[in-house]
C-alpha cells in the first residue's frame, strides 16, 4: 500500500509530497487507521546514553522540523525519534526549490537551510504530544548569526528544550548553512564542544536532572578529521556522536540532472561514506562513547552493517521516504541478527 502512496506522491513536487504525506499520516493517526501502514515490530530493547530504547531503529532530524507529527510518528513503530532542527528564531530557510529527488538513487539532494518555526513553537508542540517513546531534539544555529557568536545560538537551545528532551543532539554538520561546517574542526570544535559541555552542566545542576547530549558530524572527513573529532569529544566528555549527515560529494550520482544543485545529499550514495566514519570513530572510541550511525539505511543489511561497524542505534530518514514503515521492521530484524 505504501507503494502505492509513494508513488502518487512522487508526482509531486517534493517539498509539497513531504508536506501532505506527514498531513496524511496525522490524520491516518486521528481516525485510527495507521496500523494498516505499520508492521507490527517486536521489541529489541537497548540501553544507550543512559536511556532505554525499545529498538535500535530510529527517526533522524529533518522530516519533523517543529515536532509537528510526533503522535503520528510516533506511531510507527521507530525506537526513538529526533526532531529539528530547531533555532533559536523562526527562519524561513533556502529559496525554493530546494529539495530535489534522484530515485534512480534512492537518493534525495535538500538546501532547506534550517527552515523551522523556531524554539518556541517546537516547545509548544512537544509540550503537546502524546507520543512517551525517546524523544531527541536537534538544535542548531541561525543562518544570520556568525560562526564567532555561535555559542550563544547553540547555548539558548540547549538550555530550552533540556527539560523536555531524552537527548540532545548539536548540529554542526548540515551544508545547509553557510560556514557551519567549519565548526567541525580545529580550535572552533573544541571551544565550541566545550561550550556544549558547559551548558549541558549548568541545566544539571539547575534541574536536577542528567540529559546526554550528541553531536551530528559530516561524512565528507578524512582520516585526521574523524580522529581529531573522536580526540575532541572525548576530552570535552559529550555522550555520543551521530554519523553521518549528508554529503557534499557527487561522485555517486555524476551525470544526474539534479547532480550540480547545491546542497546536502542523502540516501543510498552516503551508505559507504557513513560506513568509513563509523569505523573509523569507532576504532578511535571503542566502547568509551556511542555512535549513531545514519546514512544511506535503504534495507536491512545497510542498518546491520552500521552495527557490525561499532554503532549502537541507527537513524533513517531518506530510506523511510523511498521504502516506508517496512524497513523499520527489516532494519530491526536484521540488526537482531547481529545482536
Amino acid at each position: 500500500m505504501y507503494g502505492v502512496i509513494r508513488n502518487l506522491l512522487f508526482r509531486l513536487p517534493p517539498e509539497q509530497a513531504h508536506n501532505i504525506a506527514l498531513n496524511g499520516l496525522d490524520l491516518a493517526h486521528r481516525l485510527g487507521v495507521l496500523s494498516a501502514f505499520s508492521p507490527k515490530i517486536d521489541a529489541l530493547p537497548v540501553n544507550v546514553m543512559g536511556l532505554d530504547f525499545p529498538n535500535p531503529v530510529g527517526l533522524a532530524a529533518g522530516l519533523d522540523k517543529n515536532a509537528d507529527h510526533l503522535d503520528a510518528l510516533g506511531a510507527l513503530g521507530f525506537g526513538f525519534i529526533e526532531v529539528g532542527t530547531v533555532t533559536p528564531l523562526a527562519q524561513p530557510g533556502n529559496p525554493k526549490p530546494r529539495m530535489f529527488r534522484l530515485p534512480e538513487h534512492q537518493a534525495i539532494i535538500n538546501r532547506m537551510g534550517f527552515n523551522n518555526e523556531g524554539l518556541d513553537h517546537l516547545l509548544a508542540r512537544v509540550d503537546n504530544r502524546r507520543y512517551s517513546g525517546v524523544l531527541g531534539i536537534n538544535v542548531g544555529k541561525n543562518k544570520d548569526t556568525p560562526n564567532d557568536q555561535s555559542e550563544s545560538d547553540y547555548r539558548k537551545g540547549i538550555s530550552a528544550v533540556y527539560t523536555r528532551a531524552d537527548y540532545i543532539t548539536v548540529n554542526v554538520s548540515s551544508p545547509n548553512t553557510p560556514g557551519l561546517r567549519d565548526l567541525q574542526f580545529g580550535d572552533s570544535l573544541k571551544g565550541l564542544l566545550e561550550a556544549i559541555k558547559d551548558e549541558q552542566l549548568k541545566c544539571e545542576k539547575q534541574h536536577g536532572r542528567y540529559v546526554p547530549v550528541a553531536v551530528k558530524i559530516a561524512p565528507d572527513m578524512d582520516d585526521d578529521g574523524i580522529r581529531f573529532v573522536a580526540s575532541a569529544l572525548r576530552e570535552t566528555g559529550l555522550d555520543g556522536v551521530i554519523a553521518t549527515n549528508t554529503t557534499i560529494s557527487r561522485g555517486a550520482v555524476a551525470g544526474h540532472a539534479h547532480a550540480d544543485e547545491a546542497g546536502g545529499l542523502s540516501g543510498a550514495p552516503v551508505r559507504e561514506a557513513s560506513l568509513r566514519v563509523i569505523k573509523g570513530l569507532y576504532a578511535e572510541l571503542g566502547e568509551s562513547l556511542p555512535i549513531i550511525g545514519v546514512g544511506g539505511i535503504t534495507d536491512g543489511e545497510s542498518a546491520a552493517e552500521k552495527v557490525r561497524a561499532g554503532a549502537k542505534l541507527v537513524q533513517v530518514y531518506t530510506g523511510f521516504i523511498y521504502r516506508g514503515p517496512e524497513l523499520i521492521k527489516e532494519a530491526v530484524e536484521a540488526i537482531r541478527q547481529v545482536k
